[in-house]
């Protein structure tokens, strides 16, 4: 028995966490966060030169009409905001590279990120819900935070699996079959 990489186009469960990953990486941690940590003061700033104003227009309008906790942006807010910038972004970027080759060596980072992210998300529906800056539209803000509830506790079951990314196969009567270590890493 050997190992063969599973090619992507079958994994289609992977297709999910990288759109998530992509999300997360392009609109999430680099647009978003980054406008908390630029702008300290939402009804009084200068346009910074990242994120464009048209995004700025559109968190600011989400903010003020349904996420209180977005533009109250308490310190404990801003600690998460920066996790999301300086460990989460990265991570997005090496996941997207190793779902999409899969790399096991993302399995350990995948299951960190995962208690990481629900930890994180689960305090944040808490004040959402019951601190000072409560939500008055808690079922939209619910909503629209469940992905990063659930995608992590999915996530997590997807690499506890020791090999996510290749499976078992019998070299007996596929004599054409190379091992594991002399497969290329490029999995399509």
């Amino acid at each position: 028995m050997n190992r063969t990489p599973i090619p992507f186009r079958q994994r289609r469960l992977d297709w999910l966490f990288i759109f998530f990953f992509l999300i997360n990486f392009f609109f999430i941690t680099y647009v978003v966060d980054l406008e908390q940590l630029v702008i300290s003061d939402p009804t009084q700033y200068r346009q910074p030169a990242w994120p464009p104003p048209v995004m700025l227009k559109i968190i600011h309008s989400y903010g003020s009409t349904y996420d209180p906790l977005l533009m109250a942006r308490p310190q404990w807010w801003k600690q998460t905001i920066w996790l999301d910038v300086l460990f989460y972004g990265p991570f997005y970027f090496a996941a997207i590279l190793a779902f999409w080759r899969g790399g096991e060596w993302i399995r350990l980072p995948a299951i960190f990120y995962s208690g990481m992210m629900f930890a994180d998300v689960f305090i944040i529906l808490g004040e959402e819900i019951a601190g000072p800056h409560a939500t008055p539209h808690l079922a939209i803000v619910t909503a629209l935070n469940l992905p990063w509830l659930l995608l992590p506790l999915l996530l997590t079951a997807r690499m506890w699996k020791e090999h996510p990314f290749t499976r078992l196969v019998s070299l007996e009567g596929n004599p054409g079959l190379l091992p594991v270590e002399n497969a290329s890493s490029s999995i399509n």
